[in-house]
Order: C-alpha cells, then sequence, then structure tokens
C-alpha cells in the first residue's frame, strides 16, 4: 500500500483524551475536563438555551453568502465590537450565567476576557469549517477559552502550513474547558466537522478578549 496516498483523516490522532497541555509544535493548547460539575454544566446548559437572544447569522465566504451553520449570539463589554466571516457583532449584554464564568476564568486563569461568543449546534447537521480565531480585534497570539456543554462532538485541528501534520482530534466532554493560547491561531485552524450520527444539541461558549475597544473614550 502506498503510504503517500493515506487521508489525513487516515492519519488522526486521538488529542488531549486524559486532559492536560498539549506538545503540539507553534501552538500552546490546555484542555480541562471538569471545569464545570456535572449539576453545574447542566443548569448553565439549560439557562442559555432558554436566554441566548439566538440567531442564524449570514456570512461572507470565498465572495458568497451563505446561512451560518450553527446559530450564535455575542455578548460582552460596551465597546467589544467583533467582525468576522463579514459579520459585525455589536455585543450584547452580559448574561448572569456567562458573567460567572468570566469570573472564574479570571480568578482560576488569570485571564479575564470581555467578550463571549456563545454557538448552539442542534444537531448534528450544524458544524463549523475550518478557520483561525486571528482577526484583528483580538490582537497579536490571542488566547481563546471554550467552553463546552451539552453533547460531545469531534474538534479537529490542522497545522495551516506543515502539510505533513496529521489531524488532531479531541472530543471536548460536557463541562470541560479548552485554552488555545500563544501562536495557535498563527499556525493552527480548527474546525467542528458534521456527524452523520445522531448527535444531541451541544452549546459552545468562546470567551475572547477583544484589544481594539471601539465607542469608549
Amino acid at each position: 500500500m502506498n503510504n503517500t496516498r493515506l487521508s489525513r483523516r487516515a492519519r488522526s490522532i486521538s488529542l488531549l483524551s486524559a486532559g492536560g497541555d498539549c506538545a503540539l509544535p507553534d501552538a500552546c493548547v490546555n484542555y480541562v475536563p471538569g471545569f464545570l460539575t456535572p449539576k453545574t454544566a447542566d443548569g448553565v446548559f439549560d439557562s442559555l438555551i432558554k436566554q441566548v437572544e439566538w440567531h442564524q447569522p449570514k456570512i461572507k465566504l470565498f465572495g458568497k453568502t451563505f446561512l451560518s451553520p450553527r446559530l450564535s449570539a455575542w455578548y460582552g463589554d460596551a465597546g467589544a465590537i467583533y467582525s468576522y466571516s463579514g459579520l459585525v457583532n455589536q455585543p450584547l449584554p452580559w448574561l448572569p450565567a456567562l458573567q460567572v464564568l468570566r469570573r472564574r476564568l479570571k480568578n482560576e486563569w488569570e485571564w479575564n476576557p470581555n467578550a463571549v461568543l456563545v454557538n448552539w449546534y442542534r444537531d448534528g447537521q450544524d458544524s463549523m469549517g475550518w478557520h483561525s480565531d486571528d482577526e484583528t480585534e483580538l490582537g497579536h497570539e490571542p488566547t481563546i477559552a471554550s467552553i463546552s456543554l451539552g453533547a460531545s462532538r469531534r474538534f479537529l485541528l490542522r497545522h495551516q502550513k506543515d502539510k505533513h501534520m496529521p489531524i488532531y482530534e479531541l472530543v471536548p466532554e460536557h463541562g470541560s474547558l479548552l485554552i488555545m493560547a500563544g501562536s495557535t491561531q498563527k499556525f493552527w485552524r480548527h474546525s467542528v466537522p458534521k456527524s452523520t450520527h445522531a448527535v444531541g444539541q451541544r452549546v459552545n461558549l468562546t470567551f475572547r478578549l477583544v484589544r481594539t475597544m471601539q465607542g469608549i473614550f
């Protein structure tokens, strides 16, 4: 068999299943299962499904306009305006559950985000394609703190330049925390692919620090 014809997927390996630091080249990734207790995670999941002002925005990719393949909402401090894929997101006022999680990140990780993108994957057909969170508003080497709630979905990481490196896979569990920092967004892309299997609902929170604040004087 010609090994050079093996697909990236065939060479994918499990990543950080036990939690902890990941020795990925050109990256700083940390996975923390059980960041929230099951009871707390259940409560946050239920409250966000009911309270978030969900919408399905139109995004621009390669000059074409599509409906976003998931529902989302942007919450944060006044002036934390965030743009991606042709969208300009004006922050909604913080919900209490989001504020609690923000304080935990500040107290336990000494990092104080000022906004969060909330995403709702309603079933296996909701997804997100390959991308990096490297928008100008996030500054140089941004930190992204991702909290997963609900059903587990595959999360893939692919190096942007080294085509011989395998795709790495993680399946974040309910109540887990994934932090991507340092040069991760510069050298790596990530995605949440569609699932051909029946999966439940997942809510994902990606906390960010918008460094180019607008409308604040």
